[in-house]
């Protein structure tokens, strides 16, 4: 995967997070995945390998997968990042050591375990530059900061927030945004919501729809987005306002024709309750569901039973002044022929459309969004000559 875009060159006074140090020039990475790679506690890492704007993605770190593509263990489809069994593989891979180790694992606690910590500080010894997402800030642990000052490198912790009176309370601003916003929620955390929000996104600037992604996850701001707040690491009182502020910089830096505001956790969901300030903060005015029918249990947390999708749709509507405008289906646990089914029976039952965004046409998931909204039909960019 190519680097879009210069670490550096991202302003970061334009996100929820501390102003950074100055990132190192350099874009290659290696992102640390061990044991947690496809599964949900490896969505950082999953992100990374399916979009990544920032950095150069050499390979990942999973010794359970070592040897496979990263793309064909994931999706099914080869992109040409490998696995590799330790960071010394990945290295030896690089031919060189690489700018960057990324924590690709994102565990429910947000904290390291003691084997974890081995590899990052490994990593930090090489000469490596560290990029964690954590809850748990690196640059505060005495051992990290220690060994970054002797390699000579820096720790980014993507989710420390600014300081609190640098951040914003929610200010009535998002009534002047005049575009639709589309927040992309689900019925729990780790389901895929961003990659459906990164994918409807893309399909819509390929129709010629002017679109743009507000990012509300440190996944998102790892890979590169313009537009973000790590919202579960912010004061719930900062949080609407927060995703506000992202929204009207999105609208007042882009003029786009829709802006896609990534979700969180699920608003019926018992831990992440993040949805609900999403729905304050950037006032939707429609909002997609992701589903997964297969999984009858709550990712993160066995003991609560999945929410059923009309159950979720109906919270939202009666939470929030919008409507939902589709369903997106995550197809883990099921054979095509199910997930054929499911898609059935939600539009059936719902009265509204349903896709899977990986293994349906990514045209489903735009005439979901200009169904809802037809004046997008009208504003295409005009093909350039």
């Amino acid at each position: 995967m190519s680097a879009l875009s210069h670490p550096s060159s991202i302003d970061p006074s334009s996100h929820g997070w501390a102003d950074p140090i100055a990132l190192p020039i350099g874009a290659t990475a290696v992102v640390y995945c061990e044991g947690q790679f496809g599964e949900q506690d490896g969505k950082t890492a999953n992100g990374l390998v399916r979009h990544s704007e920032k950095y150069d993605i050499l390979s990942i770190i999973d010794s359970r997968h070592a040897g496979h593509d990263a793309g064909a263990v994931l999706d099914g489809i080869p992109n040409g990042v490998p696995i590799l069994g330790s960071l010394a593989q990945a290295v030896a891979h690089a031919d060189r050591v690489p700018d960057y180790l990324i924590c690709g694992v994102a565990p429910a606690d947000g904290l390291l375990s003691p084997e974890q910590r081995i590899v990052l500080l490994d990593g930090i010894a090489r000469g490596m530059h560290i990029i964690n997402g954590l809850h748990e800030f690196l640059g505060d642990d005495a051992e990290f900061a220690a060994a970054a000052l002797v390699a000579g490198v820096t720790i980014t912790d993507v989710r420390r927030p600014r300081d609190k009176k640098d951040l914003h309370l929610f200010s009535g601003r998002i009534f002047d945004v005049t575009c639709p916003r589309i927040a992309v929620l689900g019925t729990d955390g780790a389901i895929g919501k961003r990659t459906t929000s990164t994918l409807l996104v893309q399909a819509l600037t390929a129709r010629g729809i002017r679109a743009v992604m507000v990012g509300t996850g440190q996944t998102t701001i790892i890979q590169g987005g313009r537009y973000g707040v790590a919202l579960d690491a912010l004061v719930p009182q900062f949080c609407s306002g927060e995703v506000e502020n992202q929204v009207v910089l999105a609208f007042e830096g882009e003029d786009p024709d829709v802006i896609i505001v990534e979700g969180q956790g699920a608003l019926s969901h018992p831990a992440y309750l993040t949805s609900a300030h999403i729905l304050r903060g950037s006032r939707p005015a429609g909002v997609i569901v992701q589903h997964a029918p297969g999984r009858r249990m709550l990712g993160d947390f066995p003991m609560v039973a999945m929410p059923t999708v009309a159950s979720e749709v109906a919270l939202i509507q009666a939470f929030a002044e919008t409507r939902v405008i589709g369903i997106t289906v995550n197809h883990e646990n099921l054979t095509d022929e199910q997930l054929g089914t499911a898609i059935d029976e939600i539009e059936l039952d719902l009265g509204i459309p349903a896709t899977d965004p990986l293994t349906r046409p990514l045209d489903e998931l735009v005439d979901m969004v200009v169904q809802a909204f037809p004046h997008l039909a009208d504003r295409r960019v005009p093909a350039q000559r």
